[in-house]
């Protein structure tokens, strides 16, 4: 851990930021990698900006929540079609943090059938499935007869979302942006889809409330460095960049990100040479991919992590796939246990 800024700059930086926006991202690794071209302290900057909002949010307590869906609705989606949804009793969720928007919506006895990334809750992962959300084909899509399909931006091919278009699904594209603010806008995208914009508002808000009590302002020498890794298997082991989900994580909770380190919007392969630059202190890793090593044992094999201060002491945090890499509802819950899992393994390592 680095001293780099005052607490009191910590707290500047974070309040200027309280209404920027950083990238969009999605619950998965995309496909191609990028480099910067902004100064790396410029960047280092923008990555605390999009940290927290003005203030704690107020639950409005003349907000009702709808016995049933008011419907029909029309709405102009986040890729800018005007869509009309007159009837949720048959939904399809195209993203697995969007099913479980869904279920946190009430509506889950409605849903019909998920994709393979709908992993909580339970129920979502039991029902059928249409494939996998990146590779989508209409005829096992439309043998479920939907009435409204939804989905974030990385649902496709964009072939199979107009073929659906045309035998005339509603097909809603919500945003899933990779920030703070990311998992409140796309409850509120998906509630006023549905008809239920003032149970949406109701979640939102809650979360954005659990958000912010919970993010983190610490010194920065008390800061520890943490390195978000996604592996599968042998044949993909990245570092996550400021694109992902777990960068506003990992600032929030009160740690320093290797995304920062290291320069990285996108992702980048693994290597011993910029693991023993970057020095982390905490590695975390979504619970499948840790397993695709063979635990902790293995992932310690992985270009040089055994050498870092992270693997010397064993320091991996590993959490369920769709909570740590979708930005859902269970967000705000996430951010308070990281945080708390932060502290304990500092104290354990300063201790040691």
């Amino acid at each position: 851990m680095r001293p780099i800024q005052s607490k009191i700059a910590i707290v500047a930086v974070l309040i200027v930021g309280l209404l920027q926006f950083s990238a969009c991202s999605s619950s998965e690794v995309t496909e191609s990698q990028s480099s910067s071209t902004k100064p790396l302290a410029s960047q280092a900057a923008e990555s605390e900006n999009s940290l927290i909002p003005e203030a704690t949010p107020e639950v409005d307590n003349n907000i009702v929540p709808e016995l049933e869906p008011v419907l029909p609705v029309t709405i102009t989606d986040a890729v800018g079609n005007t869509i009309t949804i007159n009837s949720v009793e048959r939904i399809i969720p195209l993203d697995g943090s969007v099913a479980e928007v869904v279920f946190a919506l009430n509506l889950g006895a409605n849903v019909v059938a998920t994709d393979r990334s709908a992993t909580w809750p339970p129920e979502a992962s039991e029902l059928p499935q249409i494939g996998y959300q990146r590779s989508l084909l209409a005829e096992p899509i439309a043998g479920f007869t939907p009435t409204v399909l939804i989905g974030t931006e990385i649902a496709g091919p964009e072939k199979t979302l107009d073929d659906l278009r045309r035998l005339g699904y509603p097909v809603v594209i919500v945003p899933s942006e990779a920030t703070m603010q990311g998992p409140a806008q796309k409850i509120r995208a998906v509630a006023e889809a549905l008809g239920v914009p003032n149970r949406g508002e109701e979640l939102a808000t809650q979360m954005e409330k659990t958000i912010i009590s919970n993010t983190q302002v610490f010194e920065d020498d008390k800061r520890p460095v943490v390195a978000a890794l996604y592996i599968r298997g042998t044949g993909t082991q990245l570092v996550l960049g400021r694109n992902s989900a777990t960068h506003w994580l990992i600032n929030a909770a009160g740690g320093k990100n290797v995304a920062d380190i290291l320069d990285i919007d996108q992702y980048k392969t693994i290597t011993a040479e910029s693991l023993l630059r970057a020095e982390p202190d905490i590695l975390l890793v979504p619970s499948a991919g840790l397993d695709s090593v063979g635990g902790i044992d293995g992932l310690l094999e992985v270009g040089g992590i055994s050498q870092t201060p992270a693997g010397i002491n064993r320091a991996v945090l590993a959490y369920d796939d769709q909570l740590l890499l979708g930005n859902g509802p269970r967000t705000g819950d996430l951010l308070k246990q990281l945080a708390a899992d932060f502290r304990n393994l500092v104290s354990q390592t300063t201790n040691n």
